[in-house]
């Protein structure tokens, strides 16, 4: 699948720029697409054309963002009200067993991650402090 330049009548998207470099494109419906080059190197990795079709990507996107407003939703109805906690996603994904594996995985290797980093300042900062003395 090749990406096609846009036909008349579609959406004409304008491109910019967030405070983290990510670029942000805009539709002409006002809905900023926040994962277009994400989803495409997905996409690209399970086996789509490098440039997949916008449409395509849009389509996917959308479907993303649904899911995660759903998500949050039903999260903030759980637990503490108002308030969406990494026990509620826990909780609400608890029958999927893949994604219940998934959420598993990303908490473990953020935890490891957070161990790793503090004992790399800690190492840093009594690096600096020898230099000092």
């Amino acid at each position: 699948m090749a990406a096609n330049p846009p036909e008349e009548g579609f959406d004409q998207a304008e491109f910019e720029d967030d405070e983290l470099g990510e670029v942000q494109i805009e539709t002409s419906s006002g809905r900023k697409r926040l994962f277009s080059k994400e989803l495409r190197c997905m996409m690209y990795g399970f086996g789509d054309d490098q440039n997949p079709y916008t449409e395509s990507v849009d389509l996917l996107e959308d479907l993303v963002v649904e899911f995660i407003t759903e998500m949050t939703h039903r999260a903030m109805e759980i637990g503490r009200t108002g308030r969406v906690q990494v026990e509620d996603i826990v909780f609400l994904v608890r029958k999927n067993s893949r994604k219940y594996a998934r959420v598993k995985d990303l908490l473990t290797m953020n935890e490891e991650l957070k161990r790793a980093r503090k004992a790399f300042d800690e190492v840093k900062y009594v690096g600096a402090e020898a230099k000092i003395k």
